[in-house]
């Protein structure tokens, strides 16, 4: 968790363009965008992946949706239409094992955040 680098921009340890934030998640740019608008939605408890979710966690998981259904209106996508996509594992192509939503759109009415 130390040298996580979603827990260091949780920690502002490392610059970034944060799109939202709330008391359980954060969203900002991704470094690497693969669409228009690629954001990343990340609870702030320290889970690694999919498999590594417990019971108590229900309710993080339910505020990385909610979040990410607010950050699509933030983008102003939600209309148009967007892609969630959750990378588990390494032969999942999750490279930063801190679990994330990646939110993709913006193909069709590109707003610069």
């Amino acid at each position: 968790m130390e040298n996580c680098v979603f827990c260091k921009i949780l920690r502002k340890e490392i610059p970034s363009e944060i799109i939202y934030e709330n008391k359980k998640v954060i969203a900002f740019k991704d470094l690497s965008p693969k669409a228009p608008v690629h954001l990343l939605v990340v609870p702030k408890k320290h889970i690694a992946s999919v498999n590594d979710i417990k019971e108590e966690d229900k309710e993080i998981v339910g505020e990385l949706f909610l979040a990410a259904r607010n950050v699509a209106k933030i983008a102003g996508i939600q209309d148009e239409g967007y892609k969630l996509a959750i990378n588990v594992g390494e032969g999942g192509g999750q490279e930063v094992f801190h679990l994330h939503v990646h939110l993709l759109g913006g193909w069709k009415n590109v707003k610069k955040l």
